[in-house]
């Protein structure tokens, strides 16, 4: 069983991590989410049965994850970071800025919202997005108009 786990995990990391530098982009806050949802697919391991693709429940598993450690963030006193006030790796391109304005505004969509966006931006189908989150297809539709129109808001502002 270990050694269908590391194995599942190897071949599905760019996920989970996808997943959670949608939620934070702070490396050690990734780290930890990166963290806590490997504790909670090993304890939902032998549980899996197989009656949906493994992806579609490394995504749910990190989602639900990330999203109850945004719950538990909202609760908890704001601190201040130590750090160095210099980005080794900021682009300041065009392209790069673009990228970082959506980025932002993604982040300003309530975290269920955000969860149907990045499936959304991973090209998985209506479908699978509805299987992950658990609504139907059309619900998928609905909301992603939704989201569309409240991005196009924000760039209004």
């Amino acid at each position: 069983m270990e050694l269908e786990f590391a194995q599942t995990v190897r071949e599905h990391k760019g996920t989970i991590y996808t997943v959670c530098y949608m939620f934070s982009n702070n490396p050690d806050e990734v780290a930890d989410l990166f963290q806590e949802i490997l504790i909670n697919l090993w304890k939902g391991f032998p549980k899996f049965r197989g009656e949906s693709n493994v992806r579609t429940w490394i995504y749910r598993i990190s989602l639900n994850t990330c999203i109850s450690s945004e719950r538990k963030k909202s609760r908890m006193v704001e601190t201040l970071p130590l750090t160095m006030d210099i980005n080794l790796f900021s682009d300041s391109d065009d392209e790069s800025k673009q990228v970082q304005m959506l980025r932002d505004r993604i982040n300003k969509l309530g975290p269920f919202d955000r969860a149907i966006v990045l499936l959304w931006l991973e090209n998985l189908s209506y479908d699978e997005i509805g299987a992950i989150v658990g609504i139907s297809a059309k619900n998928v539709s609905v909301r992603l108009v939704r989201i569309k129109e409240q991005l196009k808001k924000m760039s209004n502002e």
